[in-house]
């Protein structure tokens, strides 16, 4: 009897023996990793989507259930559906940490991250706009297939973090090409990036001085970085070593200049299957090599076994949601029946999203400060934890944690409806002194005090300081008052 048919089937789903100690150290760094996020979100999420918060959870809810019935929590699937209250929140989000410091510690059992996946996927949904972000749903679908690697880093697992990688890195750089910006084109980006990112840091400060040919020979290299070596993947041995350590450098040259939270150290854990055990074992202190422990599953050779069945069909639909979603990316066409269905229920469970990395770039930044009054004309000013503020202040590091609010500001200048309507949630929640909400401040002027009457914001147009300005004035920005919000000129993009 020919049992090659069966050897074919059964070869994705057999033990890849070059990524069991890589798969061992994924999954615990993948935990600190979700301990991070669970955590950054425990400190503000009441604040943010609570009972008294800028976005309540309760209104999403009650929305979509009107809309869509006794499908409603298939079109937003999260375990708020059965308490929405405050406490609630909390006790997910800081379950979600204990979880995944018992998967750090050695509980890398399945059901643990099966539930550390559900949980964030419940705050994910409840988070809406304040969550909208690539980082979460790459930790979403990280997540995911860590569930089917534990114990058995397949050769279709394998492939299956490689694709994600690719589609991390690729559709980053082709994003940039069919955005038709021009910054990219003329390499003139990195002129622009370090002072215009969301939340920069004092090292941004630093790198926006460098002389503009090396700028530019940056930008040149992220293209390269992006659009080339993301294929050299799926090639041999040593060109995905390559990419492995390239792109590493990259995500460590990006948190030395930039705050973009836990999303180039989720970047950097995934590009250990692009190393392998043999590598990993000569960097490795032998002490911690001989904790792993590993405890391999065998995979049984019936093609009737349930994981396979299960595996292979996950690995079969994130392929075509993720092909389906690049598809509707790239071209900007409607997609047919049955793909149409698959490619919008994917993203909703966490899976087979498009990621696409500042496609475009500003050219200049909106700071909005907002002040508040009892008479109309003695005014105080609100200080934010880490968007910029006080000239002389230095921009603050907060990787690995985000501030969701200070970065939901950033997005406000272009004043597009979405985002006035959550700057008009927060401007009420600061009218009525809502101590949740204030809590996410680092500084509230009317703390233990009556509500402010009146406010205002004003717009300013920011600038690094030079190093002579720097040395003069010992300021790290400059500011140009630009008139009060919303009467003054969108930032566009």
């Amino acid at each position: 009897m020919n049992n090659r048919p069966l050897q074919l089937f059964l070869t994705p789903f057999a033990l890849d023996s070059r990524y069991q100690i890589t798969s061992w150290l994924f999954l615990k760094l993948l935990a600190l990793v979700y301990a991070i996020a669970f955590v950054s979100l425990a400190v503000q999420i009441v604040g943010l989507v609570g009972e008294q918060g800028i976005l309540p959870v309760t209104e999403l809810l009650e929305e979509v259930r009107q809309r869509h019935g006794y499908e409603a929590w298939m079109r937003l699937p999260t375990l708020f559906w059965l308490n929405d209250s405050d406490w609630f929140l909390l006790l997910v989000s800081w379950s979600g940490c204990a979880i995944a410091l018992l998967v750090f510690f050695g509980k890398m059992n399945r059901i643990a991250l099966i539930g550390l996946f559900v949980l964030y996927l419940s705050l994910f949904h409840a988070g809406q706009t304040f969550l909208s972000f690539q980082w979460d749903t790459l930790l979403l679908e990280s997540g995911f297939l860590a569930i089917f690697i534990y114990r058995n880093p397949s050769y279709l697992m394998i492939f299956l973090y490689h694709w994600l990688l690719f589609r991390v890195r690729f559709l980053s750089g082709l994003s940039k090409l069919i955005s038709g910006d021009p910054t990219w084109s003329g390499l003139t980006t990195l002129n622009y990036y370090f002072e215009t990112q969301p939340l920069p840091h004092i090292g941004a400060w630093y790198a926006h001085q460098l002389p503009e040919w090396l700028l530019k020979a940056g930008t040149l290299g992220v293209l390269f970085m992006e659009l080339i070596v993301p294929f050299f993947i799926f090639l041999p041995r040593p060109f995905r070593i390559f990419a492995a350590i390239s792109t590493i450098l990259l995500q460590l040259i990006i948190i030395a200049t930039s705050n973009h939270n836990f999303i180039n150290l989720l970047t950097i854990l995934l590009c250990l299957f692009l190393l392998d055990d043999k590598i990993l074992s000569k960097f490795l202190p032998q002490w911690l090599l001989k904790k792993t422990d590993i405890q391999i599953t065998q995979i049984t050779t019936s093609i009737w076994d349930i994981k396979k069945w299960l595996s292979g069909t996950m690995a079969v639909l994130l392929v075509i949601i993720s092909l389906s979603q690049i598809y509707w990316y790239v071209f900007n066409q409607p997609l047919q029946p049955p793909f149409r269905n698959i490619a919008v229920i994917g993203p909703r469970f966490g899976f087979g999203n498009v990621y696409h990395v500042f496609p475009t770039m500003q050219t200049e930044r909106q700071e909005y400060q907002i002040e508040g009054s009892y008479d109309g004309e003695t005014w105080y000013a609100y200080q934010f934890k880490f968007k910029p503020g006080p000239l002389s202040q230095a921009p603050r590091f907060n990787v690995p944690h985000q501030p969701r609010l200070d970065w939901m500001i950033w997005f406000v200048p272009p004043q597009f409806a979405e985002m006035n309507e959550f700057f008009e949630r927060l401007m009420h929640r600061l009218w009525r002194n809502e101590q949740s909400v204030t809590a996410l401040l680092a500084h509230n002027p009317f703390q233990g005090m009556e509500p402010p009457k009146y406010l205002r914001v004003l717009v300013f147009r920011y600038q690094f300081t030079n190093v002579q300005e720097r040395e003069e004035t010992g300021n790290w920005w400059k500011a140009e008052y630009l008139g009060v919000y919303p009467n003054v000129p969108r930032r566009m993009p």
